[in-house]
């Protein structure tokens, strides 16, 4: 299953994007979605996950969770638009990852593309940046992986230039 993995696009959204995200079998948004018209776009491609950011609104915060928790392909996904990252996580975040105990942790927020394992609690945390023009980012930028059977890999980070 190959996944495109975005976040902070902050009411932004371009062909070029959409583009990368074509062949996936899913799109996962990390949150500060900015417009509703952002996620409406995404799921015209393929099935979407997605989280609220700070930012966004009551629309968007009715339509979506603050976190996403689930499997696919034996793999257990925490996703949550601000979570920190190994091993600096949000204070609320400790004893919450202790729980859940995903082996796959994603979040977005920093604006800042962050692929870290975390040995301790044997999971991949993974930032994909943000893709949208908003914020200090020099380069935009998104992931995209596979997973299959309880295994992640394939994983590319694709950038775009600032306008």
């Amino acid at each position: 299953m190959k996944i495109g993995i975005l976040s902070d696009t902050h009411s932004y959204m371009d062909d070029r994007i959409l583009d990368h995200l074509r062949d996936c079998d899913q799109i996962w948004h990390a949150g500060d979605i900015g417009d509703i018209k952002v996620t409406d776009q995404l799921r015209t491609i393929a099935p979407l996950r997605a989280v609220y950011g700070n930012i966004d609104g009551g629309d968007i915060r009715r339509e979506f969770p603050e976190h996403q928790i689930f499997e696919i392909e034996g793999v257990k996904v925490w996703m949550t638009h601000i979570g920190g990252y190994p091993p600096k996580y949000s204070k609320k975040m400790i004893p919450m990852l202790n729980k859940i105990r995903p082996k796959l942790f994603i979040c977005g927020h920093s604006h800042i593309l962050k692929v870290i394992p975390d040995k301790h609690r044997e999971m991949l945390h993974v930032n994909p940046g943000a893709v949208g023009q908003h914020g200090f980012q020099k380069v935009r930028t998104m992931i995209t992986m596979k997973i299959k059977e309880g295994r992640m890999y394939d994983m590319n980070v694709i950038e775009f230039e600032r306008p």
